[in-house]
């Protein structure tokens, strides 16, 4: 598993990790605290599907400014 990102913001988390499993991508999302957003998660996919998942992420960014 490839970690793309880290973070403490849920909302962030879950929105990118919707968008990779309509993509047909198998997002996994680690969560080390029972409280979202008290300590930081990452949004992982399987080595083989890191470079589509960026790209993704990198296109939603870019459109949200």
């Amino acid at each position: 598993m490839i970690e793309l990102l880290k973070t403490n913001d849920p909302m962030k988390l879950h929105v990118l990790k919707s968008l990779l499993q309509d993509a047909g991508l198998n997002p996994l999302l680690v969560e080390a605290s029972a409280y979202p957003g008290v300590i930081n998660a990452s949004l992982q996919v399987p080595d083989d599907e890191a470079a589509q998942a960026r790209r993704l992420i990198a296109d939603v960014e870019r459109d949200l400014g």
